[in-house]
């Protein structure tokens, strides 16, 4: 996630101070990525730095409000256009931890997927439990709470659905093996570009 452009859309709304910007993003996305306000801080002096907002005063507490320039809001509508890229995919510790657990010897891979299976199931339950008693979505924030709240249902039973897969995967693998014969070291191969 990007927290540049988040604050930049945040302040296509008008002029904020930090603790406003990292409220207002807490609120619209349900807190589901927390903001560290110090982060916000120093993206805003980074911001700055770059053109993209200025310091347009301060109110009588002292916080100092920041504004978009134009390149400003040329930035946060070129975001809000151009498609997320798949070409580098975020690192995932989940593949990761199969990946591994797969060729490292010892390791009870069932048991890993299984103990993975019952707390992304958990969590699905809790996002499905959410769902139900969010607000009726009449105000922006609550349907920008909701449309989160909805990829993270549909994140989990992805989880899930590719969980079962790799368990078929390597019960598969593991029938096709001969009995006793220990699980082969993968070869090394050159990094795969993953398409889209």
């Amino acid at each position: 996630m990007s927290v540049k452009n988040a604050l930049l859309a945040l302040l296509e709304q008008g002029p904020m101070y930090g603790y406003q910007l990292r409220a207002e993003f807490e609120r619209r996305t349900g807190a589901t990525w927390p903001l560290n306000v110090g982060q916000v801080y120093t993206t805003l002096t980074r911001l700055e730095r770059d053109g993209l907002v200025v310091a347009a005063g301060a109110d009588e507490g002292g916080h100092v409000h920041y504004a978009l320039t134009e390149a400003g809001h040329e930035e946060a509508r070129s975001w809000f256009t151009t498609p997320v890229s798949r070409s580098q995919p975020p690192r995932d510790e989940l593949a990761i931890k199969l990946a591994l657990a797969v060729t490292v010897s010892g390791v009870d891979v069932a048991a890993v997927i299984q103990q993975q299976r019952v707390a992304t199931m958990g969590a699905l339950q809790d996002y499905t439990r959410l769902k139900r008693t969010a607000p009726d979505q009449q105000d922006v924030g609550d349907l920008a709470w909701s449309l989160v709240l909805d990829s993270l249902v549909f994140a989990a039973e992805a989880e899930i659905r590719w969980l079962d897969h790799t368990e078929a995967r390597v019960r598969r693998a593991a029938l096709a093996r001969p009995a006793g014969t220990p699980q082969p070291a993968p070869a090394s191969r050159p990094a795969k570009q993953v398409r889209r």
